[in-house]
């Protein structure tokens, strides 16, 4: 790569980022999330539009966004949730949302419309919560009992899918797939029970000593944690997305509240730059002029994440939910982007993915999160006046 390319590359996606929510501030009627303002400057600047940059020139880095965003979604799980109900309806939820995608993706497969049957399956089966993480939190909806029910929902969303990928795309085959899925894991687990050799020792009292001073012990080891799942995961053959996602909850045992500030540091990093970086290149990337010449596919992508991905929660969560609530549910889970970019991708590198297909799949995944979340919010914005009458449900069972 050339370095002088390279930085020019890279000023540019840092000027979108930094434009990006002054954008977001200025543009009239409801406000629409970054994510969509950060890949629409990647597009205009990238090589279908202004030719000012090129994504080869900072994937590195871009990865690196894609896994600190991953690890952030990873470190908000609760794995306590799949023990009580807001985990066991996610799963059933996704579950059958996995056999509609198969049976409508297969029809679409047997007419020749569809040529990778299992990214594009697998494709509308994803949540981005990491993507949504932002959005919630400005609009203070992950708390309570819906933002229990939409985090198991989230975080199964794009777990489950990782982990598909991992068996079905990762590998020659399903065998070595899944003893490096194994692997992985025992690795994670491993690295989950490391504080406790340390505990008490001299050790611990430097890390902590360190973590608000210039050192930010805390800050260097999480990096050093999340390279670490990433490299592995790419030397046994699974997508990078499944080492950062389980670097994020081998980091919740690390530091579960007692390293006061850890999360706000991994926020400003974070979405500061490397995750705004990741959308920015994601953007110069997609093949517009392949949606231009059929947005009906598009369009046919966006109507399926919602059916497929969506509708579900308007049934599956009527024992646990208002209606209203379920609504909201059926748009946020129906979100989807980066998982789809990594899907995509993988397809386009094996061959099995039509380009038109990888374009307008991407473009779905883009516009739900332009309007799926906009209208869950503009939704909590009139529902909040009015939360007083909504139904009253009992507590969480067991």
């Amino acid at each position: 790569m050339d370095l002088a390319r390279g930085l020019d590359t890279l000023l540019v996606a840092a000027v979108v980022a930094a434009l990006a929510p002054v954008v977001v501030a200025l543009l009239p009627g409801p406000r629409i999330p970054q994510v969509v303002v950060l890949l629409a400057g990647g597009v205009v600047a990238g090589p279908e539009v202004l030719g000012w940059a090129e994504r080869a020139e900072i994937d590195l880095l871009a990865n690196v966004g894609l896994g600190f965003l991953f690890l952030l979604a990873g470190y908000e799980l609760d794995l306590k949730l799949f023990k009580e109900r807001p985990g066991r309806v996610a799963v059933a939820a996704w579950l059958v949302t996995a056999v509609l995608a198969a049976a409508l993706v297969g029809v679409l497969a047997a007419a020749g419309l569809v040529r990778a049957f299992v990214p594009v399956a697998l494709g509308l089966t994803t949540t981005a919560l990491g993507a949504l993480l932002p959005i919630l939190r400005d609009n203070d909806m992950l708390g309570g009992r819906f933002g229990r029910y939409l985090l198991a929902a989230g975080a199964v969303g794009e777990l489950f899918p990782v982990l598909a990928i991992a068996l079905f795309l990762g590998a020659s085959s399903e065998f070595v797939a899944l003893a490096s899925l194994l692997a992985v894991a025992v690795l994670a687990l491993v690295l989950s029970f490391a504080p406790r050799l340390i505990r008490g020792s001299r050790l611990e009292r430097i890390v902590r000593e360190g973590e608000g001073a210039t050192a930010q012990t805390t800050v260097r080891l999480t990096v050093v944690l999340l390279l670490l799942l990433l490299v592995v995961a790419e030397t046994f053959g699974l997508d990078v997305v499944l080492g950062a996602f389980l670097a994020g909850l081998v980091l919740r045992r690390w530091a579960p509240g007692g390293y006061h500030g850890l999360e706000d540091k991994l926020d400003a990093i974070g979405y500061g730059f490397f995750i705004p970086l990741f959308f920015v290149a994601s953007g110069m990337t997609l093949d517009v002029r392949s949606i231009a010449e059929a947005p009906l596919r598009l369009a046919a992508f966006f109507l399926l994440l919602l059916v497929i991905r969506g509708v579900p929660a308007l049934f599956l969560y009527r024992r646990d939910l208002p209606a209203v609530q379920r609504v909201q549910m059926m748009f946020l889970t129906a979100t989807a982007l980066p998982l789809l970019v990594a899907l995509t991708e993988i397809g386009l590198r094996n061959g099995t993915m039509l380009r038109e297909n990888a374009a307008a799949l991407v473009g779905a995944g883009a516009l739900s999160v332009l309007v799926f979340p906009t209208a869950a919010v503009a939704i909590e914005r009139r529902r909040r006046p009015d939360s007083a009458n909504l139904p009253r449900f009992p507590p969480l069972p067991p």
